[in-house]
C-alpha cells in the first residue's frame, strides 16, 4: 500500500517530468510548500490565523508609469517586426522592469472561456507586441510572439506589487517580482490571482532587455491548514537548526513591510542571516543566504539542507 508520501513523491516525479507551461511570457510552476506530513507526525507550528492566508493584498501598485492612452497611439498600426521601441525606456534596469509591467497592465486576453469585464478592458491586445520588444532576441527565440500572446490567456489586468533587485550575476541582473492579475472565468465573474517570481535582464546593444521569466502560482488555501514551509521561522529552526545543526543562538526576526530577516549565531561560531519575502497568501520565501567574513562584511552562501539529511 503507498503512503501519502509515496503518493506525493511519485505526483512530483511525473509532474517533472513534463516541460513547464508558459504563463504570461514565463516559465510556470505551482508555489511548492514541501512534503504532506501526517498531521501526528508533523511539526506542532501551525498558524492560527487562517484568514491571513485568504485575503487579496493591499500593496501599492508599481507599475503605473503610463499616464494616459497617449503611449500607444504611435504603435496602433504596426506589427511585432516593426514595433520600435525608444531607448529612454529601457536605458536602466530598473525603468525596463517598470516600463514592461506597466504596459502589461493595460493589456487583456480575456477568451469566450475565461470572460470578464463589460466591453473593451485597457488598451485590449494592442500593449502585447509593444511588450514583446522587450525581450532579447534570445528570449524570442525560445518563445515565438503567439506563443507569448497565448501565454496571457485569461488575464485581464496585471499589477506589480513587489519589485527588489536581488544580487547580480556575471552579465545578468536579477529581480524578484510579485504580479497581482484580475483574470476572467467560465462563469463571467473575474477573480484575483497571485504569482511571484522572477525577472532576468541582460545588456543588448547598450539597452536592457530581459532574458528570462520564470512565475510560481500562490495558493491560497494550503499555508492555512497544512505543513510549515511556509514560515521563515520554523524553515530556519528546523531546516537549518534541527537538521543541519547550524543554531546556536536565534536572534529575534526583524520585519520591515514584507521584508524578514532572521539573524543566527552559529554553532561554529559564525553570524548568519537569511532573508525572506512575504507573499500576499502570507507564506515566506527565502531570498538569500548571508554569512558574516572576518572583516565584518556579508558574504552570499548557499546552504542545500536537502544535504544536512544525507550525513
Amino acid at each position: 500500500m503507498f503512503t501519502l508520501k509515496k503518493l506525493f513523491n511519485r505526483a512530483i516525479n511525473q509532474i517533472s517530468t513534463k516541460t513547464p507551461p508558459l504563463l504570461m511570457g514565463a516559465k510556470y510552476e505551482p508555489q511548492h510548500f514541501g512534503e504532506p506530513v501526517e498531521r501526528n507526525l508533523g511539526s506542532s507550528k501551525r498558524t492560527t490565523d487562517y484568514e491571513k492566508h485568504f485575503r487579496p493584498s493591499f500593496q501599492a501598485i508599481n507599475n503605473n508609469l503610463i499616464k494616459n492612452d497617449q503611449f500607444f497611439s504611435p504603435y496602433s498600426d504596426k506589427t511585432v517586426e516593426e514595433n520600435k521601441l525608444p531607448a529612454i525606456l529601457l536605458r536602466t534596469p530598473d525603468e525596463t522592469v517598470l516600463n514592461y509591467f506597466s504596459i502589461l497592465r493595460e493589456a487583456e486576453n480575456l477568451t469566450m472561456n475565461q470572460q470578464g469585464g463589460c466591453g473593451t478592458v485597457g488598451m485590449s491586445k494592442l500593449p502585447f507586441p509593444i511588450a514583446y520588444n522587450f525581450l532579447t532576441k534570445g528570449y524570442q527565440n525560445k518563445i515565438s510572439y503567439n506563443e507569448y500572446l497565448q501565454s496571457f490567456e485569461g488575464v485581464g489586468h496585471l499589477n506589480l506589487i513587489k519589485l527588489n533587485r536581488l544580487s547580480d550575476g556575471n552579465d545578468t541582473i536579477h529581480y524578484f517580482v510579485e504580479l497581482e492579475t484580475i483574470e476572467g472565468s467560465s462563469k463571467g465573474v473575474t477573480y484575483f490571482a497571485y504569482y511571484y517570481g522572477y525577472v532576468t535582464l541582460q545588456k543588448e546593444q547598450n539597452l536592457y532587455k530581459i532574458s528570462d521569466m520564470k512565475w510560481y502560482g500562490e495558493d491560497f488555501l494550503c499555508a492555512a491548514y497544512h505543513l510549515w514551509q511556509h514560515d521563515a521561522e520554523a524553515v530556519v529552526g528546523i531546516m537549518y537548526g534541527e537538521w543541519c545543526k547550524l543554531i546556536k543562538k536565534k536572534l529575534p526576526t526583524k520585519q520591515e513591510g514584507y521584508v524578514k530577516t532572521i539573524d543566527f549565531i552559529g554553532t561554529d561560531g559564525h553570524d548568519y542571516r537569511f532573508v525572506f519575502y512575504q507573499l500576499t497568501n502570507d507564506t515566506d520565501v527565502l531570498i538569500s543566504q548571508y554569512k558574516k567574513d572576518p572583516k565584518g562584511n556579508w558574504e552570499s552562501i548557499k546552504i542545500d539542507p536537502e544535504d544536512c539529511l544525507k550525513k
